[in-house]
């Protein structure tokens, strides 16, 4: 799980933000004001770029405050051509024809067919995400991690609403991948957390790993081997309420320093003590770094309506309020900063499939099979 190391650079992040940030704190109990009605993935008020990726809708002035999260399509990525990366994510207005990733912090280097994501004591590390959303497929990534204690590398999917999917690598454990599982943020206890070992060096040695996230099913797996399954009937609370992502996610990659004075000693701990920025290899490249070489993407829900190509975004309808889980509609709402009209009122259920439909904006609705 990708903690709060981030809000280091918080300051400086929100003063370059496309948009008005406003120093007001947003939560589901402390929604934005409407001068400042998005919620960032950070938890501050603002707009423009703040009502784009990682806004989130239960802590915005509305649900319709976030923009549309792009679509799912089949693809598989290289990074030998970096046109489809924007390095500069203040300049990103939704639009996921133009670009694929967005640099979010930190900075990425060419090395042969492989990218590297850079980790220094200056620039908090890197972290690279999806311009596009994945509501339910399969995520398989090639990638080396890092080898030095502190330092985490993490591929994940995030969902607006803290929906969260990992494969981590943490410090030196260069033998052993880890996989964990969260819902709208909540950290359980115990840990849902798995260890998968026996691995050839993850540092000198590429593996393939895969994120298989179904509606009710959800399995990691390593070189094609699954590793791991979690039904989505097994965690369902007294309540009924299943502690199952469920919301479409970005898809992200990083290389983060957890082993820094900042972080909770659990943390310290569990990545492999505090970084050596003494470290020869830190003084020999000035950076700590992992690559990734490729990544995979094939989608589950976009494939059943890739047919129609009115379909270009997500968006969330309303809430279940027996199960505190949001619909999620497809909609040919345009996703971009400057793009005209409203997006769909808060409604769920027959009421807001009723409404869409009037609306000629939405050609299904998905209650999320629950």
């Amino acid at each position: 799980m990708i903690t709060s190391v981030f809000l280091l650079g918080l300051p400086a992040l929100l003063a370059t933000f496309a948009g008005v940030a406003e120093a007001t704190q947003c939560n589901a109990t402390s929604p934005c004001p409407s001068s400042a009605p998005c919620c960032s993935e950070f938890g501050f008020c603002g707009t423009g770029y703040f009502c784009l990726g990682g806004c989130n809708p239960f802590a915005s002035k509305a649900f319709d405050s976030c923009r549309p999260a792009p679509i799912c399509q089949d693809q598989t990525f290289t990074f030998k051509d970096q046109s489809r990366i924007l390095s500069n994510h203040t300049l990103f207005d939704g639009n996921a024809s133009s670009h694929d990733w967005i640099i979010e912090n930190g900075n990425i280097q060419m090395d042969g067919d492989d990218m590297a994501m850079t980790l220094t004591e200056t620039n908090g590390g890197t972290r690279l995400s999806s311009t596009r959303y994945v509501h339910y497929g399969t995520i398989t990534a090639k990638l080396k991690t890092g080898k030095w204690a502190g330092v985490v590398t993490a591929f994940i999917t995030m969902s607006d609403v803290k929906d969260e999917i990992d494969w981590e690598f943490p410090g030196a454990a260069t033998t052993e991948g880890q996989s964990n599982f969260f819902w709208q943020g909540v950290i359980p206890t115990p840990s849902q957390g798995g260890v998968h070992g026996q691995l050839s060096d993850t540092f000198s040695n590429y593996h393939d790993y895969t994120i298989d996230w179904q509606p009710d099913t959800l399995s990691w797996a390593i070189d094609g081997k699954v590793v791991r399954t979690v039904k989505r009937s097994d965690t369902i609370d007294s309540n009924g309420v299943a502690h199952y992502p469920n919301t479409p996610s970005r898809v992200q990659f990083s290389i983060w320093p957890a082993g820094i004075s900042s972080s909770a000693k659990g943390t310290v701990d569990w990545a492999g003590g505090m970084i050596d920025w003494n470290d020869p290899d830190y003084k020999a490249a000035g950076q700590f770094y992992a690559k990734l070489n490729s990544v995979s993407i094939k989608c589950t829900n976009a494939q059943s309506i890739s047919a129609n190509s009115n379909i270009t975004s997500y968006v969330y309808g309303g809430t279940n309020a027996t199960s505190s889980t949001p619909t999620i509609i497809y909609s040919n709402r345009t996703t971009l900063l400057n793009g005209s009209g409203r997006m769909l009122p808060a409604l769920g259920g027959v009421s807001g499939l009723m409404a869409a439909l009037g609306l000629g904006s939405v050609m299904a609705l998905n209650a999320l099979f629950l």
